[in-house]
């Protein structure tokens, strides 16, 4: 074996050393987005959770997630009622699914979101008599209307 051959494979190592650990660098600066799930894996309870808890409001204050009496609040979220705290309820349909509570000023949506290959086309979400939400699809379209019967939210036809 001569010299040249000696130092072609010796430069083929240092490069393929040097590709290797540029590689290694790059990802660790990319971070989970490339290699894992962002967050983590979720279970079931915690996605049902984050569901259910209400949206950010605008002004920057922060709602409350309401719990049964004698039970306490996850972690990081405040036990106290919020003023429109009530019974909630999820509802679906093939447009889509959303969450709606029964509160004192009405029923509001709490949430909403559209089934795979639908977009959200208007959305009422009170508080009021009634809230509702469309789900516009390709070839069809779902309304979703909710009134407060007693304390509780209840899918309604439209009128």
């Amino acid at each position: 074996m001569g010299r040249r051959s000696i130092l072609v494979a010796t430069g083929w190592v240092a490069t393929a050393a040097a590709a290797t650990l540029i590689g290694l660098g790059a990802i660790r600066l990319v971070g989970e987005s490339i290699t894992g799930t962002p967050g983590g894996v979720r279970s079931e309870a915690e996605i049902e959770r984050a569901l259910a808890a209400p949206e950010p409001t605008p002004n920057g204050t922060t709602g409350a997630v309401p719990t049964a009496p004698g039970t306490s609040a996850a972690p990081g979220t405040s036990a106290a009622p919020s003023a429109s705290s009530g019974v909630r309820r999820g509802f679906a349909t093939d447009g889509g699914t959303a969450v709606a509570e029964c509160g004192a000023g009405g029923v509001r949506l709490v949430s909403w979101a559209p089934a795979q290959g639908y977009r959200v086309r208007d959305v009422d979400r009170g508080p009021d008599d009634d809230v509702e939400v469309t789900f516009q699809g390709p070839t069809r379209e779902y309304e979703l209307k909710v009134r407060c019967i007693g304390s509780e939210p209840v899918s309604v036809a439209d009128d």
